[in-house]
């Protein structure tokens, strides 16, 4: 696992554009040196074709559909009107999102030119000066060092708060229209989806997910990408079926080898195949469950639990296989989570303590989002979490008066209800190794951090065992 901490954003803006002034000559100064060297141990043997690509964990990879395969239709054309495609966001070569190392190497070959960083929202705000190539990376430096984009919400007048304050280090500090910072969701595996972007703004109740991911690239088009007319249905339908192909999952443990060996079945192909209807595997179901989902989530690495070996590989392996049991099966107490605890259960009373497991949220076989729209708030949009360089509004109840202080209203900013505070909807896991950080404001620098976070606010007690066997399961992903 690499636990080499991001540099903050101002130190990487300055940093990537001072390499960049160097390298065109501007300054006559060499670049600075190179990262520190991934985690040791044998790295696989990528397989063969383009569709393989390397991360700290070993190898990811890409599989399409038959029938999904060109790359010259509508996702990969520019239709608005500053250059921008759908791949701008959603590249092939970056798990179909765009991650801070990828978007660090795009800036440097463009000079800041590449549009994914056009001020309408590459930037940390669309006034800040982007004249220069240090101007522009300190401008782009969330981009840059989160992979985080700037999205304007704005707060309803119906809505049940009022914004009194937003403390924004960047100058987009209007009450009335937010600027959120969120990471950019992968256009893979989408037919894993229960909702439709990190606030499931584009899921209305009753919508099928294939309709909303036509509104979603509809609106991605008129606003990302600037065109000044929504495309035609028979663009939108491309699109859709472009992104319904294509699947992106580990393919291969640096340790453990092909994760689709000795029995195992990870890797993008046989993900594709993974069926999915929307309830699936509910741990809220009318004949009980209490919080526990009738199946186990992940069934991928079952096979590898009989590995008894000394060898490198089938260390890996076991504790790949033990990470999936943890995930199935250890015990959560669920407490303090809104969207869940606040919700009556059979009693007809609000559930303070869910008896679950991971599954709890992430149900969805072998995919691990939930199989239904949930959005919940277990803190991630915490005010004592914004650090330096995030957001901080203060919101205020129009009838109590109470006052919540949020790095993000998330699912609010939709709804406009004071319960939907700092909801976020459950996230897919498939893949996560190649799209670190993590968490919708990436203030988890890796999945260590992450076990870590879910440790200590769920009381989990894990091992240190425990913790790196949950990380090698999840990197496997």
């Amino acid at each position: 696992m690499n636990t080499t901490r991001h540099r903050t954003p101002r130190a990487l803006a300055c940093t990537l554009a001072f390499a960049l002034v160097s390298a065109t000559g501007l300054v006559g100064a060499a670049p600075p040196p190179p990262p520190p060297p991934g985690p040791p141990g044998p790295p696989p043997t990528a397989p063969a074709g383009n569709n393989n690509f390397r991360d700290q964990a070993g190898v990811w990879s890409n599989f399409s559909l038959p029938g999904a395969t060109d790359r010259r239709g509508p996702f990969f054309q520019a239709l608005g009107t500053n250059g921008r495609t759908c791949a701008s966001c959603h590249a092939a070569n970056d798990a179909w999102t765009a991650t801070p190392s990828e978007l660090q190497r795009r800036f440097a070959d463009s000079s800041g030119n590449d549009p994914v960083f056009a001020a309408i929202d590459g930037t940390n705000c669309p006034t800040l000066d982007i004249q220069t190539p240090l101007a522009h990376a300190n401008a782009s430096s969330l981009l840059l060092s989160k992979g985080l984009i700037r999205v304007e919400m704005p707060v309803a007048s119906t809505a049940e708060f009022a914004v009194s304050n937003n403390t924004n280090r960047y100058g987009c500090t209007s009450t009335t229209a937010l600027s959120v910072y969120r990471r950019i969701p992968m256009s893979a595996n989408l037919t894993l989806l229960s909702s439709v972007m990190w606030d499931g703004r584009e899921s209305a109740p009753g919508q099928s997910v294939s309709d909303a991911l036509l509104g979603q690239a509809s609106h991605a088009i008129t606003g990302h990408a600037a065109a000044v007319q929504a495309p035609a249905n028979t663009v939108l339908q491309s699109i859709l079926n472009f992104e319904l192909g294509q699947f992106t999952a580990q393919s291969a443990d640096r340790n453990a080898g092909s994760l689709s060996a000795a029995g195992a079945r990870g890797g993008p192909v046989v993900l594709s195949s993974q069926a999915f209807t929307l309830g699936s595997n509910e741990p809220f179901r009318a004949d009980g469950g209490g919080g526990v989902p009738p199946n186990p989530v992940f069934s991928l690495f079952t096979a590898w639990r009989s590995q008894t070996g000394a060898d490198a590989a089938s260390r890996a392996r076991a504790s790949i296989a033990r990470g999936e049991q943890i995930f199935n099966t250890r015990p959560v107490s669920v407490r303090g989570v809104a969207g869940l605890n606040d919700l009556p259960g059979p009693n007809g009373l609000p559930r303070a303590t869910i008896q679950g497991t991971c599954g709890t949220c992430h149900n969805t076989p072998n995919g691990g989002g939930h199989s239904t729209p949930l959005n919940v708030n277990i803190g991630i949009a915490n005010a004592d979490r914004a650090g330096p360089d995030l957001p901080v509004f203060t919101l205020i109840n129009k009838t109590t008066g109470n006052s919540v202080q949020t790095t993000d209203p998330g699912r609010a900013l939709v709804t406009g209800k004071w319960a939907d505070i700092g909801k976020f909807k459950v996230p897919t896991l498939r893949g996560l190794a190649a799209r670190a950080p993590y968490f919708h404001n990436g203030t988890a620098d890796n999945l260590g951090q992450v076990v870590g976070f879910y440790d200590r606010r769920f009381n989990l007690n894990l091992s240190a065992q425990e913790r790196a066997d949950l990380v090698a399961f999840l990197e496997s992903l």
